[in-house]
């Protein structure tokens, strides 16, 4: 094991997926799939709206000094993208533009990349997450949520695709 390994922030972190999917599946999913397609869509986006909290991992006093600057921009400016693509969804679905699921794709593929991208250089670039200072609760709740969630939009995108291919 590496010598910053965090038994307990690797348990948090799962935790935080076990109970994100165990919600999702009793509680949200069961919602959502009965919505229609662009209102779901359009609900499931509105809770990544908020990924501009991610710029925090910028803001000095934030994180420690010590974190790696080159993880704290890649974080801060994907999650800000991921944050305006998910408004950009949320406005196409709301106003029916034509191009309004690719949108939701675009924004779903860069969404998930960037969470997975920040979990993948957090364990081989940072290693000891109390350098994330404050921010550790975003990787370690925020970011499974967001990804359970991320799940449940392909769901609903392949699940259209599905229906449409067998009509």
């Amino acid at each position: 094991m590496p010598p910053d390994f965090s038994l307990p922030f690797v348990l948090s972190v799962a935790g935080a997926f076990l109970t994100s999917s165990v919600v999702a599946y009793v509680y949200v999913w069961p919602a959502v799939r009965e919505m229609p397609r662009y209102e779901a869509l359009r609900l499931l986006a509105a809770f990544h709206a908020f990924r501009f909290l991610g710029m925090n991992f910028l803001v000095s006093g934030f994180v420690s000094s010590e974190l790696i600057s080159d993880f704290a921009y890649q974080v801060g400016w994907g999650d800000l993208i991921a944050a305006v693509l998910a408004l950009a969804s949320m406005a196409a679905l709301s106003w029916r533009w034509p191009i309004a699921v690719p949108i939701v794709w675009i924004f779903n593929i860069w969404g998930t990349m960037d969470l997975l991208n920040a979990y993948y250089m957090g364990i081989t670039r940072i290693g000891n997450p109390g350098l994330l200072g404050a921010g550790i609760y975003i990787p370690a709740l925020y970011v499974p949520l967001l990804l359970v969630n991320h799940g449940l939009a392909f769901r609903i995108l392949w699940r259209k695709r599905a229906l449409e291919q067998a009509a």
